[in-house]
């Protein structure tokens, strides 16, 4: 489980450093920031396209090679990343890092649900996304204030030291994962013909986008709506992710006891955040409150929904647990960009976090309505 969160953390940390570095990221290229966010947009695609194509032509290889190819995948990619000699290299090297994303956390996930007790398997789902969530906590915001430091590319010299680590922890501990049955790629494109399957993934892709608005570009919103120093803000990126692996522990716990009724919940609660986010902004020690909340409501969804798909898939989990991912990093795409038209059309660094609160709220009706399907 720990080597299985391992590659959490990487994954983690080389998503959300990123964002934490956009400033340093678009002065060191001679861009705007908003142009910036187009490495993170490039990531997050990589991720809806490799999620699908991986682990359907992937179906029939053993999970736990599978696994280990998918983190040799993205320890080359991040490589690519350091080396990038301009900025249209850089984006490619981002969009091919996020390839094995929705893969690996989708095979993870089903291995972690294998192996745990009864009635307990959004709680061991968590577990391994808990590797997501401390990159939070201590990844990227070490990664975060060496990149400022000493330059972004050393940033993900580290990331690329992360995933080789986990190539090793994963030979080492990790069983071969016979309780997780390899199936084949007609099987696992099945997925795509149930409704619910689509629904919950469209879903996570309109509601998760709000986190990602805000968080793109908290790094300057904290400096220059909030008024923190540079150097704070790997301190509030570290409070953002004691929020998510807070989240993340809490969303285990509810949606054990009941998956849609915690999906509604967090989903109201992120819209509540979210809206009050705009106004915690404007002052260091609320905006600081925000994020932690902000880091928290989002987290707490990523285990739900990943149950959940898991429950409506049927034979198909693979593809569907893997989907999740690329459903929440459209929403990275979506919620990068929504925040990066606002700022540009000169609403200020506010803007992202009611455009996120808006994606939540649709989100909160469309899921309202995908159950109301179901139960028909």
């Amino acid at each position: 489980m720990l080597a299985l969160a391992l590659g959490g953390f990487g994954i983690g940390t080389t998503e959300f450093v990123t964002m934490g570095l956009l400033p340093e990221l678009a002065s060191a290229m001679h861009i705007s920031e908003p142009t910036a966010g187009h490495a993170v947009s490039a990531y997050a695609l990589g991720v809806v396209i490799g999620a699908p194509v991986i682990a359907a032509l992937g179906a029939r290889v053993a999970r736990k090679r599978l696994l280990v190819g998918l983190m040799v995948g993205f320890t080359l990619g991040s490589v690519a990343t350091v080396v990038a000699p301009s900025f249209q290299t850089l984006v490619l090297a981002r969009f091919v890092s996020g390839l094995p994303h929705g893969a690996y956390f989708g095979v993870a996930s089903l291995a972690a649900a294998s192996l745990a007790p009864v009635g307990q398997r959004a709680k061991a789902i968590a577990a391994v996304m808990l590797g997501l969530s401390g990159a939070n906590v201590v990844g990227v915001p070490a990664a975060t204030w060496l990149g400022q430091h000493l330059g972004w590319r050393d940033a993900f010299v580290v990331v690329a030291v992360i995933g080789l680590a986990t190539v090793v922890a994963l030979f080492r501990f990790v069983p071969e994962l016979t309780g997780v049955k390899a199936t084949n790629p007609m099987t696992e494109l099945g997925a795509l013909r149930r409704p619910q399957v689509l629904l919950t993934l469209l879903v996570g892709a309109v509601g998760f986008g709000g986190m990602f608005a805000v968080y793109t570009y908290i790094a300057t919103t904290l400096t220059d709506v909030a008024g923190m120093r540079v150097g704070q803000v790997p301190l509030v990126l570290m409070l953002f992710g004691v929020g998510m692996v807070v989240g993340n522990i809490v969303g285990g716990v509810l949606t054990d006891r009941g998956v849609d009724s915690s999906i509604f919940t967090i989903m109201i609660a992120m819209a509540v955040i979210l809206a009050g986010f705009v106004a915690a902004a404007h002052n260091p020690y609320s905006a600081a409150v925000g994020a932690f909340l902000v880091g928290g409501s989002g987290a707490a969804l990523g285990p739900a929904l990943q149950t959940r798909l898991m429950d409506v898939a049927a034979d198909a989990q693979t593809l569907a647990a893997a989907l999740n991912h690329a459903a929440l990093n459209m929403a990275n795409a979506a919620g990068a960009w929504l925040g990066g038209i606002v700022i540009a059309a000169g609403l200020g660094y506010t803007a992202p976090a009611v455009v996120g609160a808006c994606l939540a709220i649709v989100g909160i009706f469309l899921f309202a309505a995908t159950v109301s399907l179901a139960r028909r």
